[in-house]
């Protein structure tokens, strides 16, 4: 069977020219359904099992798949280079994806670039359908029929795609395979790759704590050894699932496979201070430690920084320390204000109505008033920005979500109407009973604070 890689990143990513967050798995299960139904096998990355580097497998692939399907969504550099790879190599088969509102970085007006509508955390269902259609027919005609699609070899039409033994150091001449026999140096390079997993297995088994934890992750799922997509989607389950503590050992076994991927950090991050194991502030610390390869003090990601403010912020409570809080401020208004999402929007708000009552109880009116102040335009903005979304996102617990920081907003702002009609919304849905608690809980909390505050400038006048 005729065999399509797919170049993209991998879970979910941010657009910092925009900073709209993108699910590419959402898209990766379109370009998977019609390269299905084209009869072609489609892999990405994340798909292979392999031990060690994925560096091997994946060139690989760049050089030999029948077709290379490039996203490039999100700006994501990688999947750039490893376009740039696959048209050096190969003169043509090559197609090129991106969502409607990606922006050409340089001139790429030589390249068709195959448009497409992404919601952020699914593609609709009529788009779905147009691009299974659209890709489904463009696949039959270049792989069928080959025409050059490489800007390398189009204009540079003399040039002669590589022969991968060419590149190879012998003490003698490798013959070119004849037809139909094995290329030798494919023999040798399998050769060499089934050596280094063997060493690698070999490693591992010495390391008990991370043998026994790949085989409590292999367990889990009832596979022996799962691709970096498989462990990834069994994490993602738990975590919707409330299981923390199994997220989180699936998830250190794909930051093994995947240790540059933003997203893959961030959940086990997420998953570890969630897992509040062994101890609540112990959990908080390693968080801390695992989110801090994505550098959150000079961070522009906004998930990153959100997370970093949420870890901040329970250390705070756990500990009482005035630095925590004032990080968790800091992570929380970077973030705000390069995405404008009400994740951070309203967590920051919450924090500078607590630093408002703080800087009352220190005697610091003016401080307060400012703080007071900039919370309520913040839940405005927060209003104005998540309104508009709700009745547009189909995912359940995305739109879950938006409906609870519209009920916080409406009460930050003493809005009373408001709150009981975003509050009826919210308990007329079908999700988990945490998540309703969980928003009870907060609104009870930021009741109590705004009450505080009001009854503490009242002693003061």
């Amino acid at each position: 069977m005729k065999q399509c890689f797919v170049i993209q990143g991998y879970g979910k990513k941010t657009d910092y020219t925009n900073g709209r967050e993108l699910d590419l798995d959402a898209s990766y299960e379109i370009i998977k359904m019609a390269v299905e139904s084209a009869g072609l096998e489609c892999i990405r990355a994340d798909e292979i099992v392999h031990s060690g580097t994925i560096d091997v497998p994946m060139y690989e692939r760049l050089l030999n798949a029948d077709l290379v399907i490039a996203d490039l969504s999100t700006y994501n550099v990688n999947a750039a280079f490893e376009l740039g790879v696959r048209y050096a190599l190969r003169p043509y088969t090559t197609i090129v994806l991106a969502e409607e509102e990606f922006k050409n970085p340089f001139d790429m007006s030589h390249i068709v670039i195959r448009r497409y509508k992404h919601l952020g955390e699914e593609i609709g269902y009529k788009e779905a359908h147009r691009l299974i259609k659209e890709l489904k027919e463009a696949i039959d005609k270049i792989v069928n029929n080959p025409v050059t699609d490489s800007p390398v070899y189009t204009f540079i039409p003399q040039l002669q795609p590589p022969l991968i033994n060419e590149h190879v150091r012998v003490s003698s001449p490798m013959p070119m395979p004849k037809k139909g026999q094995a290329n030798p140096l494919i023999q040798d390079l399998t050769s060499r790759t089934q050596s280094v997993k063997a060493l690698d297995s070999i490693q591992r088994a010495m390391s008990s704590t991370g043998s026994a934890t790949q085989k409590q992750a292999a367990n889990i799922i009832g596979q022996d050894n799962p691709s970096a997509k498989t462990l990834l989607d069994a994490a993602m389950q738990k975590i919707k699932a409330d299981d923390f503590v199994t997220a989180r050992i699936l998830l250190e076994e794909v930051v093994k496979l995947r240790p540059e991927d933003s997203f893959v950090v961030q959940q086990l991050a997420l998953a570890t201070y969630k897992s509040k194991q062994p101890s609540v502030l112990a959990a908080l610390e390693a968080a801390s430690n695992i989110l801090k390869v994505l550098n959150p003090e000079t961070s522009n990601n906004p998930e990153t920084l959100g997370l970093w403010g949420a870890i901040h912020k329970r250390m705070w409570e756990e500990c009482g320390r005035s630095e925590c809080l004032e990080e968790s401020i800091s992570a929380y208004e970077r973030g705000f204000y390069l995405k404008q999402d009400h994740y951070n929007g309203i967590n920051l708000a919450f924090l500078l109505n607590l630093r408002a009552v703080q800087a009352l109880q220190s005697g610091n009116r003016e401080e307060a008033l400012v703080d007071y102040v900039r919370a309520k335009r913040i839940r405005k903005d927060v209003i104005r920005f998540t309104g508009p979304l709700v009745d547009k996102l189909e995912d359940k617990h995305g739109r879950y979500w938006l409906i609870a920081t519209l009920y916080e907003a409406a009460v930050g702002l003493g809005d009373a109407q408001e709150a009981a009609e975003w509050d009826g919304r919210a308990k007329a849905m079908d999700v988990a009973n945490w998540m309703q608690e969980t928003r009870e809980k907060q609104a009870a909390k930021l009741k109590a604070l705004l009450e505080q505050y009001t009854e503490m400038t009242k002693q003061n006048d």
